[in-house]
């Protein structure tokens, strides 16, 4: 009887950790899914060159496009650099909420109620070639995960995405 006991101790100890580690799964490939499709959207705004006839061609950038809220509007800040921090705190309009599904449940600076997932994006230009080259960030965190944070965002903890883009103009 003891050994039987010993035995169910030690499997439901094996399955409580594989249903965190299941959960931790999920949670980093949402979040993962969740960071591309805003890279994405950042992707897809206007970052060109308009050919002009018998001119030079003209830097065309989109910097009203309001990507935290669903479905996307104008009176954002499109491709505009944004302010430092917007990685590691909520920063409207540089920062999203969605549920547990991934849809979208909100913005601001504080998580709406049942928001699960915390989404927040940076726009860079790059250094060495400002006018024609961005870097686009975006995190994805859990708001659990947030709130457990002593300090700003430095590094992953494990269920967290971060993914970067360098884009350049295109046409001339």
């Amino acid at each position: 009887m003891l050994l039987l006991v010993a035995i169910a101790v030690g499997v439901a100890q094996l399955i409580g950790i594989a249903a965190r580690a299941g959960r931790a799964a999920r949670e980093q490939t949402s979040a993962t899914i969740l960071a591309a499709a805003k890279i994405e959207q950042l992707r897809s705004l206007a970052w060109a060159y308009d050919p002009g006839p018998g001119a030079p061609p003209m830097p065309r950038t989109d910097l009203s496009a309001n990507l935290s809220v669903d479905p996307p509007g104008d009176g954002g800040p499109g491709l505009a650099a944004s302010p430092p921090g917007t990685l590691s705190h909520s920063v409207p309009p540089y920062v999203d909420y969605l549920d547990d599904q991934g849809a979208w449940v909100g913005n601001g600076s504080t998580p709406p109620t049942g928001a699960v997932f915390i989404r927040r994006w940076a726009v860079r230009s790059l250094p060495a070639d400002p006018s024609r080259t961005l870097v686009l960030s975006a995190l994805v965190t859990t708001v659990a995960q947030d709130r457990a944070r002593s300090g700003p965002w430095a590094a992953r903890s494990g269920t967290e995405a971060l993914l970067v883009m360098v884009v350049t103009r295109k046409g001339t």
